[in-house]
């Protein structure tokens, strides 16, 4: 199994123009902020990026993008899951072709699978490339739920499928994939709010939308935790808590959005039909991100 990808993971807005057309000057300061803000890798057209809501040149734009802009600073996790198991090969091809380091597979989010079609689709996609493969269990969205058993099976089946991105927000379902799949899999949570808890369970790094927010304050609670500091990660997690909460309990990608606005690194609202935040929650949002000097935009 690679040791290439652990750490905290910039799960990367995507950066929109008034015109509603991708951003890609800024989304290349985006990618900045986060390897500035010492990410350990940075993810293109996941969920936070709006992905759903963009065309496959859009995501094929996006992805050549962001490798360009890394250049090879950190590893390139490509999101290439698709409705289709077609169009999730071809896309995942390109992002091999473009220079990904890693490529990050949802299954099909309009018409749930059953348990047999979910693996086909997976083993079919993972067949067609050559690089690693980031399994993305989503079930909120897709309506399948990739147990640790069947996710431990694909790994031991299939050579490429390396790591998984766990966004249940279930902690006992994570610690199974820790403990009992580790010898063949390596688990990312995809619930920011669970960084401290899970990188203290032994999970391979955290992939956080939050990250495009305040990537040196996550990089360094990482650090903390990693290094057995667990009191300064405490605290440190203590003085952002009140932040990641806010964004956690609003909707995510408008959240994220504002509070990007709030220190002073817009990148446009989200497509429709996603809105932007209330006025009310994104005051609150934007309160807490200035109660953070190190995010305000004075700074």
């Amino acid at each position: 199994m690679s040791s290439q990808l652990s750490g905290v993971l910039t799960a990367l807005a995507t950066p929109f123009a008034p015109d509603r057309e991708i951003d890609e000057k800024t989304l290349r300061r985006l990618v900045d902020r986060s390897v500035d803000g010492g990410v350990d890798g940075v993810v293109a057209c996941g969920s936070t990026g709006e992905f759903a809501a963009m065309s496959a040149a859009e995501r094929r734009q996006v992805v050549e993008t962001v490798i360009d802009q890394a250049a090879g600073r950190v590893p390139v996790v490509a999101q290439t899951g698709a409705l289709s198991t077609r169009e999730a090969v071809e896309l995942s091809r390109h992002a091999q072709d473009a220079g990904a380091s890693v490529l990050m597979v949802v299954t099909p989010y309009y018409e749930p699978l059953t348990l047999d079609e979910t693996l086909r689709y997976l083993r079919t996609v993972a067949d067609a490339v050559d690089i690693p493969i980031m399994l993305y269990n989503l079930p909120g969205a897709t309506g399948v739920n990739l147990t640790p058993e069947t996710v431990g099976q694909l790994a031991r089946e299939v050579e490429n499928i390396q790591y998984i991105k766990d966004t249940s927000a279930d902690m006992a379902q994570a610690g199974q994939l820790i403990h009992n799949h580790g010898d063949v899999i390596s688990t990312f949570i995809g619930w920011d709010s669970l960084l401290l808890t899970s990188i203290a369970e032994g999970a391979a790094g955290v992939m956080a939308g939050t990250a495009n927010v305040m990537p040196a304050e996550l990089v360094s609670i990482h650090r903390a935790l990693r290094a057995g500091e667990l009191d300064r990660a405490r605290a440190e997690w203590a003085r952002i808590y009140p932040l990641m909460d806010a964004i956690m309990s609003a909707p995510f990608i408008p959240a994220i959005k504002a509070a990007l606005d709030a220190a002073g690194f817009p990148v446009g609202g989200p497509r429709e039909p996603v809105l932007a935040l209330d006025p009310a929650t994104n005051a609150h949002i934007s309160s807490l991100v200035q109660a953070l000097p190190q995010l305000s935009p004075s700074q």
